[in-house]
């Protein structure tokens, strides 16, 4: 069967500024005996690409394809498209951060031995262009899940149309559109199609493996999103008014008909004024909020603060852009954990 080819570019971008962290590339580099074009611009030994001919991209009969991801979540759908063909490596540790994400030496040598590098994209992970030029590693193809997906609705984030001055001008910061899309299981099927074209475009060799096992967790995902439905259903019209810690959930709340009536904070690591935070709490007291949902990459005291003041059930314990300790250790478990827990507050 014949497969559209994804979007796989293989991005350039402004070096990073720090000089600490370039010393590092270069060193780390070095110490692994290169593995990407020297000053010469000759490419070592061990680089290919798709349309080489011989055993596969990473230069041996046998030799599972190297997979850097951005974060646990999308490691793990790398992991279960591609099975024993691929090795993945996650960038942003369990429970890590991966808006403000600090790349160390070992992540460099992670990108710049990799045959393929996945990222969600729409600036969630914006930081591993640059990390991946810096890694000497620009000829490694990098492919962005969230971006350029027929059939999604993409939602702007509340805080899009915030304005800060530069040098004089008006400029729009923010993403232009919410990232969060995987929270969504219709959604997260999307990814794992254009994941199967990509593998399917890096490793050709491999294909009828990645298809396979590709359609097999298609199957459960498919059943995933039922039992989704079938639980979200249990909840009352009049408790579907939720509050969240920062904008994660948007997409799951379109999907599965709740409503989100404000944040908690716009993004992590940007505390909201006092004025703020007591216009969320009129603003919770007014709608009838029923819950608060929070992850527990993010432990807040303002959130059990505001709990307190209104009287509303927190959840703290959510996940949404990193996997957990068992039973929350893959996607599929993550979505099961956070759905029985937002249930059981929202009946």
């Amino acid at each position: 069967m014949d497969h559209p080819q994804p979007s796989v570019r293989q991005h350039l971008s402004t070096p990073l500024s720090s000089v600490a962290v370039l010393a590092a590339v270069a060193l780390a580099i070095a110490a692994c005996g290169g593995g990407r074009p020297d000053a010469s611009g000759a490419p070592s030994p061990r680089a290919s690409s798709p349309a080489d001919s011989g055993p596969g991209p990473s230069g041996g009969a046998g030799e599972p394809l190297r997979v850097v991801a951005t974060t646990t979540v999308l490691a793990d759908l790398v992991a279960q498209v591609g099975g024993d063909l691929v090795t993945v490596t996650p960038l942003v540790p369990l429970g890590g951060e991966v808006h403000t994400f600090d790349p160390s030496t070992s992540d460099v040598v992670a990108i710049s031995e990799a045959d393929l590098v996945v990222m969600n994209g729409l600036g969630l992970d914006e930081w591993l262009r640059d990390l991946a030029q810096n890694a000497g590693a620009s000829d490694v193809p990098i492919v962005e899940l969230a971006e350029d997906l027929e059939g999604v609705e993409y939602l702007e984030p509340a805080h899009a149309d915030r304005v800060e001055a530069h040098e004089g001008k008006e400029e729009h910061v923010g993403e232009a559109a919410n990232p969060h899309l995987w929270l969504n299981v219709t959604y997260a099927q999307k990814y794992v199609e254009k994941l199967i074209q990509t593998l399917r475009q890096v490793d050709p060799d491999d294909a009828a493996g990645y298809d396979a096992n590709g359609a097999a967790y298609q199957d459960r995902l498919a059943s995933l999103e039922s039992w989704v439905r079938q639980q979200m259903a249990t909840v009352p019209d009049e408790n579907r008014r939720v509050v969240s810690f920062h904008e994660a959930f948007p997409y799951f709340a379109a999907a599965y008909d709740l409503e989100i009536v404000g944040t908690v904070i716009d993004a992590p690591g940007q505390d909201p004024s006092a004025g703020e935070t007591a216009a969320l709490i009129q603003g919770i007291r007014d709608e009838g909020v029923s819950a608060i949902f929070a992850e527990s990459q993010f432990p807040s005291s303002l959130t059990q603060t505001i709990a307190q003041e209104t009287g509303v059930t927190v959840v703290t314990d959510l996940y949404n852009d990193s996997l957990g300790p068992p039973p929350v250790d893959s996607y599929e478990g993550l979505i099961r954990w956070d759905v029985e827990r937002i249930v059981q507050a929202l009946r």
